[in-house]
């Protein structure tokens, strides 16, 4: 139950994040929270296909993962600061870590 009450939690911070800065609607916000949630499980399990728009308007078809065996070992710290308004992913055609701004993905392949 926990888990369930918690992953509502993220999606409805989320999509009032979006609501609040992004100026979406309550059910546009949700959308996008909503396969933000997905697209980061998906990326937890395996190497997923996805789209999102970048700052200068065109569309990226990304693969990315959070997979631990698929992702290099980090070295050394990470004291940069956190940014909930974007989501990091390890870029399997590049072979880098790259992020997109949450509220501009599009859809999950």
């Amino acid at each position: 139950m926990k888990d369930k009450r918690e992953k509502l939690h993220n999606v409805m911070t989320l999509a009032w994040q979006f609501v609040r800065k992004n100026g979406y609607s309550m059910s546009e916000a949700l959308k996008i929270a909503w396969l933000n949630i997905k697209v980061k499980m998906a990326m937890t399990l395996r190497i997923v296909k996805f789209y999102f728009q970048k700052v200068d308007g065109s569309i990226r078809e990304a693969y990315g993962t959070l997979k631990s065996d698929l992702v290099p070992a980090l070295v050394g710290g990470d004291n940069r600061r956190k940014n909930d308004t974007v989501q990091t992913y390890f870029d399997t055609e590049k072979q880098e870590w790259r992020c997109f701004k949450k509220a501009n993905l599009l859809r999950i392949a």
